[in-house]
């Protein structure tokens, strides 16, 4: 008698067509400071990474400088591209700039002014948080709107990349907004990830979506450790 077949547990692999997404939140950027509002680009405030955000993109850099990347990434806004630097240098890869992975447009409270508004608490930004939806804030971009842009240009990110591995260094509405796309889970409940973190998609070639991993942050350290020489 021939012995009985065995079934080992499978570890997870793209299927042929697919393309892995690696989204790296960028570092944390410099504080707004009342009455000096941020340079703008496009509409968009446009803060540098703050000393402690250079430091999460050098971690960032630390632990992506073996990844097999076959291209890199970042939205239009220097926060991104500074996040992206040292992971670029290592890998060799000039990053792309793709105009709509830019984070959530905030109308009255661009140029850093929403921090100001959140907190003190400002009753557009208490609206916003009882409706869950950023579209609350005068001006500013909705929850469906901003799913939309940034579910197109993922999707052709993945396009341009069939059985390829890319880094692609975003903001936290933009990685909130790729969760809600990926499992048809709320953008809002997404909100927050920590700065530096990586959120792994498998795009398949059928257009659907895997999560892999979200906000990991191993490299930087744990919650309550986010910073130069703690723990």
């Amino acid at each position: 008698m021939s012995e009985p077949r065995s079934f080992p547990q499978t570890v997870f692999a793209p299927p042929p067509g697919a393309t892995q997404l690696l989204l790296v939140r960028h570092g944390q950027s410099a504080p707004f400071v009342e009455g000096e509002p941020f340079p703008m680009r496009d509409g968009h405030g446009d803060p540098p990474l703050s000393p402690l955000g250079r430091w999460q993109a050098d971690r960032v850099g630390d632990r992506l400088a073996e990844e097999p990347f076959d291209a890199l990434y970042t939205s239009t806004l220097q926060r991104t591209h500074q996040t992206a630097a040292p992971t670029a240098a290592a890998r060799g890869l000039t990053p792309t700039e793709v105009f709509d992975l830019r984070e959530i447009h905030l109308g009255e409270g661009e140029g850093g002014r929403f921090r100001q508004m959140s907190a003190d608490d400002h009753p557009a930004v208490v609206e916003m948080r009882r409706i869950g939806d950023w579209g609350a804030v005068p001006g500013a971009e909705s929850k469906a709107a901003l799913v939309a842009r940034v579910s197109g240009a993922l999707g052709g990110i993945r396009d341009a990349h069939p059985d390829g591995y890319v880094g692609v260094f975003v903001h936290g509405g933009v990685i909130g907004a790729a969760m809600a796309m990926a499992c048809g889970v709320d953008a809002y409940g997404f909100a927050g990830s920590r700065n530096g973190s990586f959120c792994h998609l498998v795009g398949l070639a059928d257009g659907s979506w895997v999560v892999r991993s979200f906000n990991d942050a191993s490299h930087i350290g744990s919650v309550t450790t986010d910073h130069p020489g703690a723990g």
